[in-house]
């Protein structure tokens, strides 16, 4: 593959820009160096292609964002429309009230909304309003939920986050529910919610969902399900909808715009209102190009039958690449894990450090075979049967290749530049 531009551009921002990235996991701590892209320039459909005219299978999609493909253009039509009359306004719009409908249909728990631009911007507000409304401080917390400092102050990437905010959150781990109840035995009176993943790339354990939302109702706490992923993706309304668990807040992001930036935070009326008094606000909440594309997702998602489509092909990329893993006799090492709209390779048996070389190794090989990939598969509508099948004749490849190497012992040795680094423990 030819790389001059893509050294070049990294050369250049990393003069200009900290870690040369504006998102971390987009940085060259997430890619084999020398091996992958440092820079991508279009985007259309499943398919990417990096400033060197490079072509792959993109299976990071922005990181979640793209659940229909890039450059979709229905969506792009309904943005061209709103940016014709304008992007914002100095008083509110209709399309905000209409994009609250609409999600207010279709999220179970939602009966009001509140828009943001992050993930990161409706945690945080999520986390602010529990603690209004009930009058404690405290937060146990339950996988990754973003950049701010209630949360990143829990996690090993803590530094400059005050001693005194860090202590008021806690880490339970997901699907141990007796871990849960022990917090709260721990802190009588004192946690203003819980705020977790409702479903990872594991699901959750039968009756764990809703023995946290017994506990938390019976402690007067409250509960959030972060579907910052899975809304939109698993179903529009997100894992609450699979699940039949309702929580008291959501909050949404990441594939609700097929790539234009927007959030929201939804749930109960009563707790929604305090928003009255917390203050949440900033210029761009009512965002009118965001809020167009929102509404031609959800109209696209639901025309196209595009969960299904996910459901389905991300089943038949899962089934076939957990047979590629037992053909190359990697059972026990390796696993295609998670929802099949959302699936990973999850090593076992492995040192931390073992890991991420394994998963290096595996990066650099997909990319060879024109796979962009952390290890993970975001699938978007796009990704058709073709794409699927085109994935796994790479993997056919791709598997003798790691299962040599794991029996050989030589991993690293095969690496063909600095292999991917741990960004977060969380």
């Amino acid at each position: 593959m030819k790389r001059y531009q893509s050294e070049s551009w990294r050369d250049r921002s990393s003069r200009r820009i900290p870690g040369g990235a504006q998102t971390f996991s987009k940085g060259p701590l997430s890619f084999v160096q020398g091996v992958l892209p440092n820079f991508l320039a279009r985007a259309e459909g499943p398919y990417v292609w990096d400033v060197d005219g490079n072509k792959y299978i993109d299976y990071i999609l922005g990181l979640g964002p793209v659940i229909l493909g890039h450059a979709d253009p229905a969506v792009n039509e309904a943005a061209r429309r709103q940016l014709a009359d304008g992007i914002a306004f100095s008083l509110p719009h209709p399309i905000e009230v209409e994009v609250a409908e609409a999600l207010c249909a279709r999220i179970p728990c939602a009966e009001m909304v509140r828009f943001g631009k992050n993930g990161s911007d409706v945690t945080a507000a999520a986390v602010r309003v529990s603690r209004a409304f009930t009058g404690r401080d405290k937060v146990i917390r339950c996988g990754y939920h973003g950049w701010q400092d209630w949360y990143i102050g829990s996690t090993s990437r803590a530094l400059g986050v005050p001693d005194a905010v860090r202590r008021l959150t806690l880490s339970c781990a997901y699907n141990n529910l007796e871990a849960m109840h022990e917090a709260f035995r721990a802190n009588p009176g004192e946690i203003a919610c819980v705020i977790l993943e409702p479903a990872t790339f594991d699901e959750p354990a039968p009756g764990y969902l809703t023995g946290v939302k017994e506990l938390c109702a019976r402690e007067g706490a409250l509960l959030i399900f972060d579907e910052i992923v899975t809304g939109f993706r698993v179903a529009i309304g997100g894992a609450q909808q699979l699940t039949g668990v309702t929580p008291d807040l959501a909050c949404f992001g990441k594939a609700m715009a097929n790539g234009f930036p927007l959030s929201a935070i939804v749930g109960r009326a009563d707790v929604m209102r305090w928003f009255e008094k917390v203050f949440f606000s900033f210029t761009f909440g009512g965002d009118a190009l965001s809020l167009a594309a929102c509404l031609a997702t959800i109209h696209e998602l639901e025309r196209r039958d595009g969960i299904a489509t996910l459901w389905r092909n991300g089943a038949r990329l899962q089934e076939g690449t957990r047979q590629l893993i037992r053909d190359a006799k990697l059972e026990g090492s390796l696993d295609c894990a998670g929802m099949a709209p959302w699936t990973t390779l999850r090593t076992s048996g492995m040192t931390e450090r073992g890991a991420m070389l394994f998963r290096s190794l595996f990066q650099q090989e997909a990319a060879k075979r024109g796979l962009l990939t952390h290890g993970n598969h975001m699938l978007s509508v796009a990704h058709d049967e073709n794409v699927i099948d085109a994935t796994l004749a790479a993997y056919a490849e791709i598997m003798p290749i790691m299962a040599d190497a794991l029996r050989g012992g030589d991993v690293e040795r095969r690496l063909e530049g600095e292999p991917m680094q741990t960004i977060l423990r969380t």
